[in-house]
């Protein structure tokens, strides 16, 4: 695809492994942002996986592949190769935007199609979130025009009882960095209540009412809990009590995830949706992003955690097609594991672990030393210290 920073061979300094994640970010969403940017995405991604969710596939795609992408895009002190980059992948996203959110465009989104448009415009929004400079203020009038427009077509269906009330509140969110006046308060309100309603201790959300065992607390809950709650969580004295909990619980959850990275870099292959790969450690990579990381995690430590990750699952040999697009699996080609509303568009979520590239290299998380992971610490006689649950 002619992206990513020279692969010259040596020794594995930290800029390498930099350069390292930038590449398998830009080699997973350089299909689906090329092919948008020609107005081609719906012409060559490949829909013949569960057909039948094919309508949702190219916004499922694109919103997911921004979500990862935009706190690099946004990011400042970029240099060098890189910051080439970065400049191309900035005007491909604004391009991309217009793509999708025109409707004389042949890649016209459709917003308003059904529920899982409205998951999908929430990680559009979420990637707006995390790029308000160099994302949402970047957009031409007549691209940010059509993209209002477009959010509020979502507003038509009504969420269940789960996660997906904070798609509806993340959406608002996604209109309020894009200037829109007419946001809806009351659904971020009823999402930052609910969620608080629906916590189960020692830093985890239920999915509703009930507990499940999956990796939705980070692929959706407490991602989109915390930000919600940095934009809008100082508009009454009820949310600014709540804040300190929500941050508190998602530090807490955050070094759960460490602890499951094991020394080979796998992790429990626990609940639904597990083909959305490492995106199942977007809150660790988001805790970093905000240096939220507990005292116990050191920056370098969550680095090396996260490379282990990233490095295992890109080295399945079929995680590509011919053509460079995702394969349903956690491990290469899996298609049993995928749920009958995961299509390949659903995949690009794993882009969420690539949050840290937000940060600029001479960031602790880049440049400290490197350093074992827990598991990897105390599968080698290393000393941790004792995991303690929180009130």
């Amino acid at each position: 695809m002619g992206n990513g920073i020279g692969k010259e061979s040596g020794s594995k300094t930290r800029d390498k492994t930099r350069e390292e994640w930038l590449n398998a970010l830009l080699r997973i969403v350089a299909p689906v942002m090329e092919s948008l940017g020609r107005g081609e995405l719906k012409k060559r991604m490949p829909l013949d996986f569960h057909e039948d969710r094919k309508e949702y596939a190219p916004l499922e795609a694109f919103g997911r592949s921004m979500l990862g992408l935009a706190p690099w895009l946004e990011a400042e002190g970029v240099c060098g190769e890189e910051k080439g980059l970065q400049e191309k992948y900035r005007k491909l996203a604004v391009l991309c935007m217009d793509r999708a959110a025109d409707p004389d465009s042949p890649d016209y989104m459709g917003f308003a199609r059904g529920g899982q448009n409205l998951v999908d415009t929430a990680f559009l929004s979420h990637a707006l979130v995390r790029a308000p400079r160099h994302l949402a203020e970047a957009l031409p009038d007549a691209t940010r025009n059509n993209l209002i427009r477009a959010l509020k077509c979502t507003r038509d269906f009504i969420p269940g009882e789960s996660n997906w009330i904070l798609f509806s509140a993340m959406v608002e969110a996604g209109l309020y960095v894009l200037g829109e006046a007419e946001f809806d308060k009351m659904r971020i309100v009823y999402a930052l209540r609910t969620f608080d309603d629906w916590y189960k201790g020692d830093g985890v959300y239920g999915d509703g009412a009930i507990f499940h065992w999956d990796y939705y607390n980070s692929f959706v809950i407490q991602p989109m809990y915390v930000d919600l709650m940095d934009l809008f969580g100082d508009m009454s004295d009820e949310f600014r009590m709540l804040k300190p909990k929500v941050l508190k619980r998602a530090v807490r959850y955050a070094a759960i995830l460490e602890r499951m990275i094991a020394p080979d870099g796998t992790w429990p292959i626990l609940g639904r949706s597990i083909c959305y790969r490492f995106g199942a450690f977007q809150m660790l990579a988001q805790a970093a992003l905000e240096h939220r990381l507990p005292d116990s995690l050191h920056p370098a430590q969550v680095r090396c955690a996260l490379t282990a990750v990233l490095e295992k699952v890109m080295q399945a040999p079929d995680m590509f097609d011919q053509n460079g697009w995702l394969q349903p699996g956690v491990y290469g080609c899996q298609p049993e594991l995928a749920e009958g509303y995961i299509n390949t568009g659903s995949l690009y979520l794993c882009t969420a672990l690539f949050l840290p590239l937000g940060l600029p290299a001479d960031d602790e998380f880049w440049s400290g030393e490197e350093e074992a992971w827990s598991s990897l610490k105390v599968w080698s006689g290393g000393q941790i210290c004792r995991d303690h649950a929180i009130d």
